[in-house]
């Protein structure tokens, strides 16, 4: 067992933990949207930019020195299946405000990810406990297929939020949305309310 700290996501200490309209599964599906982007540490940046104080630009190797949490949560994707019991290490969105002061008028982000993919999220989901900037699942490094090297996840919503192959985050006043976000599904995606479509 990892001496990291631990962060208990409050989904999993519901008595009902699989959302209406969600089957369990074992597995974890691989979905996305085009191909896998090749990896490469020595190009990679992680940009914190829009209303901050100063943009930062991590490379690969600061972003991994950046202090470490695990988290215990469920995942539900919006195709209806549900797998229960993850541990997911990385950095906590947390450490990450650390690094910046944040301009009180923000009340989105924007992640942004290879290929020019987005996705949205209000600050407040953003900067709950259990969401964190995953580098492992299960003690093992995620998979390319995955989001490797670096995945967001968000346990309280849907799981198309959790964007893939994360390369940045963006702080901003106005909402606007993200690329699936843009293409039918819901703007802010709770499994618990079947916020799947728009």
């Amino acid at each position: 067992m990892s001496d990291l700290p631990t962060v208990i996501s409050p989904d999993t200490q519901r008595k009902n933990r699989v959302p209406p309209g969600q089957r369990l599964t074992e597995r974890w599906p691989v979905l996305h949207h085009g191909s896998v982007p090749r990896f490469d540490p020595a190009i990679w940046r992680f940009h914190i930019f829009g209303l901050v104080d100063r943009e930062r630009t991590l490379t690969y190797s600061e972003f991994t020195a950046l202090p470490r949490v695990r988290v215990s949560c469920d995942i539900h994707c919006v195709t209806t299946w549900s797998r229960l019991n993850n541990w997911f290490q990385g950095v906590s969105v947390g450490a990450l405000r650390q690094l910046v002061t944040v301009d009180p008028a923000t009340r989105f982000v924007v992640v942004h990810a290879a290929g020019g993919f987005t996705t949205n999220l209000t600050l407040d989901d953003f900067m709950q406990p259990d969401v964190l900037f995953a580098l492992k699942h299960e003690d093992q490094t995620l998979s390319p297929e995955h989001g490797y090297p670096l995945r967001l996840v968000v346990p309280r919503l849907y799981f198309w939020k959790s964007a893939k192959w994360v390369t940045g985050v963006e702080f901003v006043s106005l909402d606007r949305p993200g690329f699936w976000e843009s293409n039918g599904y819901h703007n802010h995606g709770d499994p618990w309310s079947e916020e799947r479509y728009g």
